[in-house]
């Protein structure tokens, strides 16, 4: 029995010190074995510690975001995409558009990529340590709608849809919004202006969105007015991915997948 061990390990374990606890007695065997400094083992135990903690942290905000799937940057197909802007994507990537509290806006037709595109900024946020809540434009409005027959709207905003740095929004125009729901959905919008970075994704153009928020076009344009104030706007042309793959596997002809891909669209 190593009393001193024993001790170590309580004392890490009232510290929260888990990493230090695993990792010390390999780390301090490779110090005496490099002769190192009690100063640098001190230093390798605390990135032990730290390194750990980070990862746990983007465990539980990649779980916390409410990600259907993980996507990635790198993993987007550019080649088949070819519609999309590549270099405006890519950008993207500093995530300096949280810092200044900007929207990004992913449009074109279904099966382009916007979701992914979203996700993968959203992922790539978490993994920065910061807050990212995805939700569908069908269950935030739903959600909404039952907060508020519940009493709690302005509780369920404020935690849900106000506290997280990116706030995403998938799916915006494939099912049309009642008044109300329309109405719930700008108040979202209009409270994050200029607190909160969104990203949106919709198969319908600008022009278009009045049709899927009850045909109240003075609210959206209100909206739109909140959102494009600072926005980056990323318009991605091409055929649907997931249709190219059921036309190579021989299971849609040519003319069905276009058609298919109108009616999508």
């Amino acid at each position: 029995m190593n009393v001193q061990d024993d001790r170590i390990q309580a004392a890490c374990e009232a510290l929260t010190l888990t990493a230090v606890a695993e990792h010390y007695p390999a780390l301090a065997e490779q110090a005496a074995n490099k002769d190192a400094s009690f100063a640098d083992f001190l230093e390798q135990c605390l990135m032990a510690e730290q390194e750990e903690r980070k990862r746990r942290s983007q465990t539980v905000l990649t779980k916390l975001a409410g990600f259907p799937v993980i996507k990635t940057l790198d993993s987007y197909d550019f080649k088949f995409a070819a519609g999309a802007p590549k270099k405006t994507v890519q950008s993207l990537e500093s995530l300096a558009f949280v810092e200044r509290h900007e929207n990004v806006i992913f449009l074109g037709p279904s099966g382009v990529g916007k979701t992914h595109l979203a996700i993968a900024l959203g992922y790539l946020a978490t993994q920065s340590g910061l807050k990212v809540r995805y939700i569908t434009a069908a269950d935030m409005v739903l959600q909404l709608e039952k907060a508020q027959q519940q009493g709690r709207l302005d509780a369920f905003v404020k935690r849900s849809l106000l506290g997280p740095s990116i706030l995403i929004i998938d799916e915006i125009g494939y099912l049309p919004l009642q008044r109300n729901q329309a109405s719930l959905f700008f108040q979202v919008i209009a409270k994050r202006y200029e607190r909160g970075s969104i990203i949106l994704t919709s198969n319908l153009s600008f022009g278009q969105w009045d049709t899927t928020f009850s045909g109240n076009a003075a609210l959206t344009a209100a909206m739109l007015d909140r959102l494009l104030h600072h926005a980056h706007v990323v318009q991605i042309k091409g055929d649907s991915y997931r249709l190219k793959e059921k036309r190579k596997a021989g299971l849609l002809l040519p003319e069905a997948g276009k058609t298919a891909e109108k009616q999508a669209g």
